[in-house]
């Protein structure tokens, strides 16, 4: 896709409004990660390239957004074809954006027949909107959800985090009241260590991540909801996410899903061992 420019007698080159708008907020948000850690210092072509491909992002996904807006023909026919849940055999569904969607759970939990139902570029809103097709009519007992990164980024528009955290409250009280024990997993961290990790890392604020994460422990702990501490294996000493977990910055790799998949098995049966809380 080519990007819309305008030009000035003279040559300047004028950005579209909104990628404007969105490239004074990415590059505002700069010197917030140099507090978090040692971090590549981005060009403002970089800049550039990471407002504009969320602009592009936001309308490429424009009619799904207006029509569909939580993906709920993504999974309908796979939903359908699942049965009830196996006696003595408890099932769990990952519920989550892109890091869900590609996560290969045959290959890491073997034999344990875990569902999926990630879907790539997810916001909490939309989670919420799906949750009842996709987690709560196959009825597990237990949700392993991970979110978050993609309302930081604002994928489906800006965001606060109060607004992402009553998202999380309102998936978590939904599961209780049908039954079903909640894992929270922590947003994974990110880096800016190359020119393809950069264009994400713009989008997403370091401190962000560590706030959503400190609220989501504090939740856990306050509502007896198991707490996944994805952030804490595979951050760096700088505070990001460690180089050879991923390949984009962003998404884990093999040796991410490697570090993961233990710590929520781990954490899945911590959740099936601690008695059904209905309610709040």
């Amino acid at each position: 896709m080519q990007r819309r420019q305008m030009n000035r007698p003279g040559g300047d080159t004028v950005l579209p409004m909104k990628t404007s708008l969105l490239l004074m907020v990415t590059l505002a948000a700069a010197p917030a990660f140099a507090q978090v850690g040692s971090t590549p210092q981005a060009t403002a072509q970089q800049g550039y390239e990471s407002a504009h491909s969320l602009e592009m992002y936001r309308e490429g996904h424009a009619s799904m957004l207006m029509n569909d807006f939580g993906e709920l023909e993504r999974y309908h026919e796979a939903d359908t074809q699942v049965g009830p849940p196996t006696p003595g055999e408890p099932r769990v569904v990952f519920f989550g954006d892109s890091i869900t969607d590609m996560w290969k759970l045959d290959e890491s939990f073997p034999g344990k027949h875990y569902i999926n139902r990630g879907i790539s570029g997810q916001t909490t809103p939309q989670m919420l909107v799906r949750f009842r097709q996709d987690v709560i009519d196959l009825r597990p007992a237990v949700v392993v959800i991970l979110a978050g990164t993609n309302d930081i980024a604002g994928n489906t528009g800006p965001e606060s985090l109060e607004q992402i955290e009553g998202d999380y409250a309102s998936l978590a009280q939904l599961a209780r009241a049908n039954g079903i024990r909640v894992v929270f997993s922590s947003v994974l961290p990110i880096n800016g260590y190359s020119p393809r990790a950069m264009n994400f890392f713009l989008q997403r604020s370091p401190e962000k991540i560590l706030s959503l994460n400190d609220w989501l422990k504090k939740y856990c702990a306050e509502n007896g909801i198991v707490y996944l501490d994805y952030f804490s294996a595979m951050v760096d000493e700088h505070g990001f996410l460690k180089q050879d977990l991923t390949e984009d910055g962003l998404h884990p790799n093999a040796a991410g899903f490697a570090i993961m998949a233990p710590l929520a098995q781990s954490a899945i049966t911590k959740a099936l061992g601690q008695p059904l809380v209905m309610g709040r």
